[in-house]
């Protein structure tokens, strides 16, 4: 490889929100002073909109959106009815969310190992979890399977499992939103599933949000309950225990018009990891899509077996080259969660990627020039050059 390639003129961006904003443009604009122009900042016209623009995209019948998507775990467990004493199964490779919800609720996450392959939870693992958490006492109630990285978890491989032990499968894409498993939408993959639209995520809002996707209608009435404090027939009437999760109208006008777009950079983010499993499959372990699925590319992520990954980061950050450790810890090895319970079988592969993994700049504006300055730094650092 080149030691010689000229920097990029700009500052590497790992995400560039900035890119996405000048192609947009005038649109957000138009967007949000047609808010400010009606006042309705809660529950606004815009937000009927955007659910319905949401459920059409990923073919679910059902949208609610809400204030995050912690908070639309969290209505969904609410909505599936878990509570103190019931265990949820969740990858121990993953971002706290799920975990923390559960907890949340009272109830126990119960820890399970991921494949090597596609960073998602195992199926395997998961059955020895169930095991484990029936010899502790505990009432196995759901899965909370996490796509993790952009691309579907093992749906129907999790969702047997999940029928044999009589669970519920709650879908956690705030990742995945946008992908797709055997020309299935996330969204469509389990009774009910979760998106988030934190900024940096591949459908993001100019703040929080989130969303709950099912074809369940009566599930959709509950959560649009549970996130306006339990309303029944009107505000002031409380039919349940809620809380306040409504998305502010302004964020749904903007994920309105980001979701016009969003077809076209998953093409590209597409095409960008293509371009990085060509640069990079000799050297380092790239990611694969699995069997019928599609991925979003929220990361992309490598796998580093026989070099430094310290020494590597150090290296790229000289190169202007920024990456991201996702993760440098385990759920269970975090003083929160150490005393939840584990698959029966350990976490081995889990335990073992944390130290493995790194990810690269992924976004739908990066130019091929600075792309191939990357994977050339990438080579660099890994002493190939």
């Amino acid at each position: 490889m080149k030691s010689d390639m000229p920097k990029p003129a700009n500052k590497v961006a790992f995400i560039d929100l900035q890119a996405q904003r000048r192609r947009l443009g005038q649109k957000i604009d138009d967007a949000l002073a047609r808010v400010l122009e009606h006042g309705r900042f809660v529950m606004g016209p815009e937000i009927e909109s955007c659910e319905r623009d949401l459920a059409e995209f990923c073919g679910a019948r059902h949208a609610v959106t809400c204030g995050s998507g912690t908070q639309a775990l969290h209505m969904a467990m609410r909505a599936l009815g878990v509570a103190s004493g019931d265990a949820v199964f969740v990858p121990a490779f993953t971002f706290v969310a799920p975990a923390e919800v559960v907890a949340l609720i009272g109830a126990t996450p119960v820890f399970v190992d991921v494949r090597e392959n596609d960073f998602n939870m195992d199926p395997v693992s998961l059955e020895a979890a169930i095991t484990t958490a029936r010899h502790q006492g505990l009432n196995p109630v759901g899965i909370v399977p996490v796509d993790l990285f952009g691309q579907p978890a093992d749906y129907p491989a999790i969702t047997a499992i999940a029928e044999k032990h009589g669970l519920f499968v709650l879908g956690d894409a705030a990742q995945s939103f946008g992908a797709t498993l055997d020309g299935a939408g996330v969204g469509t993959l389990a009774k009910v599933t979760t998106t988030s639209f934190f900024p940096a995520k591949p459908l993001g809002t100019y703040g929080d949000g989130g969303a709950i996707f099912t074809h369940d209608a009566e599930l959709a009435d509950v959560l649009r309950s549970i996130r306006n404090h339990g309303a029944g027939n009107d505000r002031y009437d409380h039919v349940r225990i809620g809380e306040t999760g409504r998305l502010d109208t302004m964020q749904a006008a903007i994920l309105i018009e980001k979701l016009l777009i969003f077809a076209d950079e998953i093409a590209a983010r597409q095409q960008i990891s293509e371009r990085y499993t060509a640069g990079l499959s000799d050297l380092v372990r790239v990611p694969r899509l699995n069997d019928g699925a599609t991925s979003v590319w929220a990361q992309y992520t490598i796998i580093i077996d026989d070099h430094d990954r310290d020494a590597a980061v150090a290296r790229l950050r000289e190169a202007n080259v920024p990456t991201a450790i996702y993760y440098q810890a385990t759920l269970h090895e975090q003083e929160a969660y150490r005393a939840f319970p584990v698959a029966g079988n350990g976490l081995p592969v889990a335990e073992s990627l944390t130290g493995r993994v790194l990810s690269l700049p992924m976004h739908p504006y990066l130019d091929e020039k600075t792309q191939d300055w990357i994977i050339n730094s990438v080579r660099l650092a890994l002493g190939d050059g």
